[in-house]
C-alpha cells in the first residue's frame, strides 16, 4: 500500500519494537475503510487507538528478524526456520499468562520479553539493545590450499580481521576481531579460505529505555538446536525471577551470565 511522505515521516516516529504492529494495523485500517493510499490522517487516528487500548495488543512478547528473509545479500546464516522454533516456544510458554499474573494494571509494551534475530552481524534488527539478541554466524576456515595472495578476503573484512603473511603464502585470521560474517569466504577464489561452519552467536540482557544497557554476548557460535535450549533457558530465568513483571535484562545479573557462560559457553574460535 502506497504511503505519503508525511505519512512515513510519523511512523517513523513510532518506537521501534512497535512500528512493525503499528504499520501493520494502519495499512489493515486503511484498506478496511476503502483507501488505497495510508495518509497522515489514518496514521494519526490509528496510533489513537492503538495506545489507548494497549492492553488488548500484547501477546506477552516481541519477536523481530531483520531483512534478511527478503533477500539480503550479507546473510551469514538463514535464520527463517530458527524464527519459526523460537515463536513456537514463546507461544507454548504463555508469557501473556505469565504476565497478567505478576503485574497489578494493565500491560504496557515494556512488560513483553523481547527477542530479536539477525542473519548477520549488521543487526539491523538491533538485538544488542533486546533481551535476547540472536545474530547469524558463517566461521572461516584456513585451509592448506595454495594462496594467489590477491588481497580480496583482506579487503572483504570490514574489521580488519586477516593478514597476508607473504613469506608464508597464506592469510592469517584473527578471531579476536572476527565477526563471523563469512565475506571473506565468498570472495576466497582459491578455497584457501573456506566454510568451517554456521551457527548463532547469543547476547542477552539488553535494554533501551531510561537506563539502556548491551546485551552480553555468550561465548561461542550455537546451532539451531542450542540456541533454542539457550532461549528456553531464558525464559525460565525470567519466569523464576521476575515478580512483577519486570524486564529480562533487569532481573538478568553477573551471576546469571556466568551460569550461562558455564552451561552453554563454548569456543568455536
Amino acid at each position: 500500500m502506497k504511503w505519503t511522505s508525511d505519512a512515513e515521516e510519523a511512523i517513523k516516529k513510532v518506537p521501534f519494537f512497535v512500528r512493525k504492529r503499528v504499520r501493520a494495523r494502519v495499512e489493515k485500517e486503511a484498506w478496511e475503510a476503502g483507501n488505497n493510499i495510508v495518509s497522515i490522517n489514518e496514521v494519526r487516528a490509528t496510533q489513537k487507538r492503538y495506545l489507548s487500548n494497549m492492553d488488548s495488543e500484547i501477546k506477552g512478547y516481541q519477536i523481530d528478524i531483520c531483512f534478511g528473509p527478503s533477500g539480503c545479500p550479507n546473510r551469514a546464516n538463514e535464520g527463517d526456520r530458527l524464527l519459526q522454533k523460537i515463536e513456537g516456544v514463546l507461544k507454548k510458554e504463555d508469557l501473556l499468562g505469565f504476565l497478567r499474573g505478576r503485574v497489578k494494571g494493565d500491560l504496557k509494551f515494556h512488560h513483553e520479553l523481547r527477542v530479536s534475530l539477525a542473519d548477520c552481524p549488521n543487526a539491523c534488527s538491533q538485538p544488542q539493545i533486546t533481551d535476547i539478541g540472536i545474530i547469524g554466524a558463517c566461521t572461516p576456515l584456513q585451509t592448506e590450499e595454495t594462496c594467489s595472495l590477491c588481497e580480496a578476503c583482506v579487503d572483504a573484512c570490514n574489521e580488519d580481521a586477516i593478514t597476508l603473511d607473504g613469506d608464508a603464502g597464506l592469510p592469517c585470521i584473527d578471531f579476536n576481531r572476527c565477526l563471523h560474517c563469512g565475506k571473506c569466504i565468498t570472495v576466497c577464489p582459491t578455497s584457501t579460505i573456506v566454510e568451517r561452519g554456521r551457527g548463532f552467536r547469543v547476547q542477552l540482557g539488553g535494554r533501551l529505555g531510561r537506563h539502556p544497557r548491551l546485551a552480553k554476548e555468550l561465548p561461542g557460535i550455537f546451532n539451531e538446536d542450542k540456541t533454542i535450549d539457550i532461549v528456553k533457558a531464558s525464559i525460565r530465568l525470567y519466569k523464576e525471577k521476575s515478580r512483577y513483571g519486570e524486564r529480562f535484562s533487569e532481573i538478568f545479573q553477573a551471576d546469571d551470565f556466568e551460569g550461562f557462560v558455564k552451561r552453554f559457553g563454548h569456543d568455536l574460535k
